[in-house]
């Protein structure tokens, strides 16, 4: 087999790790010794042992004089576990095949220097456009300092997110929703506006699928949020954060936070709405890597017209309604060449409905 091959190997056992390794990266490692696989691992969850460290434990026999195929740079410093670049060292492995370099600025390159400067053998950027796709949302993270954000919503094929009266239960088939429960599991928080939250009563949480609950977030205003709504329960096993400003009544805040809810207050964007650029980044202080928003179309709106968003992904459902609510409201675009752009990243059928998971790209100036 060839690097490519086996870096192939590692990509899938990394991609088991996703929804569980935040704001860790998602790493699969192979070890190979005369042509043939003596050990593979992949991190499993923040805080346990990195993929190196399990490929090692899992070595059928002695690794020394090996190649090590790993996904992600290995890591030099410590963190919640020792560094990865001296068990390789310790277990006198020849040859470390790198997918990508690692942008941690406690890594960024030390990982690769220890491993040299120790004699062994690097070869780096193997399969590196896959193992970047792979931990797009750790990158994004590591390089801005804020969440990566991608916007979900069910449109008819008129791009219609809800009836005129408000009505959207369910615009989407069945299969659709376990993809959406899916996006849940695999983001960090879900965060949704007031409105949806009084029009829907969403819980939102993970059922359709096994994984992790998202932090839920709401961001409302003026606390108009009903102690009462659904994800004001079970919050001992599902937090929910609710962003406001100033202009919320202290009885109010009082009413929320006696309901369990955290608050936090915000000052308000220009038209007075929760300042979503002011709270992306107290968000990333709190290791929240990845936010799925669901709604409603004024959050859209305005992520889009702040360029927050990272990815989109659109469920297009046969259907057509005629007038109703639209997903995305006015952005301001009175050319097309300041079009909001988007490369297709895939096209998915699920069920009757087809999925656009798409990324957010420069506008065009031609």
């Amino acid at each position: 087999m060839t690097d490519e091959q086996y870096m192939k190997l590692a990509l899938k056992l990394a991609a088991k790790g996703r929804g569980y390794t935040s704001p860790n990266p998602m790493v699969g490692a192979v070890l190979v010794k005369n042509d043939r696989i003596i050990g593979q691992g992949y991190h499993q969850c923040c805080g346990q042992n990195h993929a190196e460290i399990n490929a090692l434990a899992n070595a059928t026999e002695n690794v020394s004089g090996s190649t090590l195929y790993v996904t992600l740079e290995p890591c030099s410093h410590y963190g919640k576990t020792p560094p990865c670049a001296d068990k390789i060292l310790q277990h006198k492995i020849k040859r470390v095949v790198i997918g990508a370099t690692d942008s941690n600025p406690l890594v960024s390159g030390q990982g690769v220097s220890r491993l040299q400067n120790a004699g062994v053998e690097v070869s780096i950027g193997v399969l590196e456009a896959e193992c970047l796709e792979l931990n797009e949302v750790f990158f994004h993270y590591m390089q801005t300092g804020l969440p990566y954000i991608t916007i979900k919503y069910a449109q008819t094929l008129d791009g219609r997110i809800a009836t005129a009266t408000g009505h959207s239960q369910w615009i989407s088939s069945p299969a659709s929703l376990r993809f959406a429960h899916q996006l849940r599991a695999e983001n960090d928080a879900i965060l949704v506006g007031a409105k949806t939250v009084f029009h829907d009563d969403p819980t939102l949480t993970v059922r359709l699928v096994r994984g992790r609950n998202p932090l839920r977030i709401v961001v409302d205003s003026k606390l108009d949020l009903s102690p009462d709504a659904k994800i004001l329960q079970n919050l001992s096993q599902t937090p929910t954060l609710i962003a406001t400003t100033q202009k919320a009544s202290s009885e109010r805040f009082r009413s929320l936070t006696k309901a369990g809810a955290e608050l936090l207050t915000l000052p308000p964007d220009e038209l007075g709405h929760v300042n979503l650029k002011k709270l992306l980044p107290m968000l990333a202080k709190r290791n929240i890597s990845s936010v799925l928003i669901e709604g409603g179309g004024q959050i859209i709106t305005s992520v889009l017209k702040d360029n927050l968003a990272c990815r989109l992904v659109a469920v297009i459902a046969p259907k057509i309604i005629g007038k109703g609510i639209e997903a995305v409201g006015d952005l301001n675009i009175q050319n097309l060449k300041d079009a909001k752009c988007l490369s297709v990243r895939k096209v998915i059928r699920k069920g009757t409905d087809i999925i656009l998971d798409c990324r957010l790209t420069q506008p065009s100036r031609s």
